[in-house]
């Protein structure tokens, strides 16, 4: 829940000083980065905690359906409010993809690296 608030305060600063990227093809620019990097750590914490909350990895295919679909429409909610709340910034397709890149990156590092503590830890407290 922290991390959200971090989120939605980070994307609703004034733009003012950040670098305007003017196609896809720049997706790679320092603010893309930064925006795949704030929804890729949002996704695997939320993928952690559906994981505990569940108290079991059986329900892998849930928790990755819910952790990236939670994750995407917070970077279109995000989006939205920029265009339409936020004062000094402006919506952008290429942060919303770059958001559901991260999103996609961050349960990919899930499932790679936390996942195989989670399972260590189902094991031993069985």
């Amino acid at each position: 829940m922290a991390w959200a608030l971090l989120v939605l305060i980070l994307t609703g600063l004034p733009g003012n000083y950040f670098p305007e990227v003017p196609s896809f093809w720049n997706l790679l620019e320092p603010d893309k980065i930064v925006h795949i990097f704030i929804f890729g750590v949002f996704t695997v914490l939320m993928a952690i905690g559906l994981t505990r909350r569940n108290g079991s990895l059986r329900s892998a295919f849930a928790i990755a359906t819910q952790s990236i679909g939670i994750g995407i429409a917070y970077g279109g909610i995000t989006e939205l409010l920029q265009a339409y709340v936020f004062i000094g910034r402006t919506a952008s397709i290429y942060d919303f993809i770059a958001n559901s890149i991260g999103c996609f990156a961050g349960y990919l590092i899930f499932k790679l690296v936390l996942l195989k503590y989670f399972e260590k830890e189902e094991k031993h407290s069985a």
